[in-house]
């Protein structure tokens, strides 16, 4: 009779071992193996966007660019997903795993809420914009920092069959090709279309929200191909 209650016991405690990864308990070392993978991928991956992010801001200071605005926000949102990302993998749940995926797409959310706040603002009270080319060197600091943060997570996601992983290295992924708007914003405002800024950040908006749902379809799991 003791031994149902020992069972009881025992069936409790698996959600804090090796939930959601399949494994015996001949197989702890390998759920350990891939709690440090995905803990390095992670950190490699925030430092590089934390980088790219301030090297932004810096320009963003002296140009005052609303698409270069919409790219920083969303590089910051892009690094502190590594936060709850790097807890689920230290924790080795993939319940926690699965809702630092949902923050991943919330975080998306909210720097599209922001970007298009921010672009409407700037459609009401036009500002001139200066320093067109440092604000292009901006844009490609923000495509290069990106792809390599999306190069690290995708093949981590990949090689640990992580969905949150993956989704985070898409969204950086095309990131990657929102700060070249950027650059667009810089090469059209130097032909004179200033108002081109504020419509590029709201096009930016736009993919945003687009990333948003390819990242919550990969997160509940009906975007299989990827």
């Amino acid at each position: 009779m003791s031994a149902e209650p020992a069972q009881a016991r025992h069936d409790d405690r698996p959600a804090h071992d090796h939930r959601g990864h399949g494994h015996s308990h001949g197989l702890v070392p390998e759920s350990i193996k891939r709690s440090r993978d995905g803990v390095r991928a992670v950190s490699l991956s925030l430092v590089v966007l934390l980088v790219t992010a301030l090297l932004q801001v810096v320009v963003f200071v002296a140009t005052s660019s609303v698409a270069l605005l919409a790219d920083l926000i969303h590089n910051f949102g892009d690094a502190l997903t590594a936060i709850p990302l790097g807890a689920a993998f230290l924790m080795r749940s993939a319940v926690a795993e699965k809702r630092a995926g949902y923050f991943v797409v919330l975080a998306i959310l909210v720097s599209a809420v922001v970007a298009a706040a921010e672009a409407i603002n700037r459609l009401v009270h036009p500002h001139p914009i200066d320093h067109l080319g440092v604000l292009a060197v901006a844009g490609a600091i923000g495509f290069i920092g990106n792809e390599l943060a999306a190069q690290v997570r995708l093949r981590a996601g990949r090689r640990l069959h992580s969905p949150a992983l993956i989704a985070d290295g898409n969204h950086a992924r095309i990131d990657g090709l929102v700060s070249l708007a950027v650059v667009a914003s810089a090469i059209v405002v130097a032909f004179g279309l200033d108002l081109a800024d504020p419509i590029i950040g709201l096009a930016i908006t736009a993919l945003i929200l687009r990333i948003t749902w390819s990242s919550w379809r990969t997160i509940t799991g009906h975007d299989h191909h990827h």
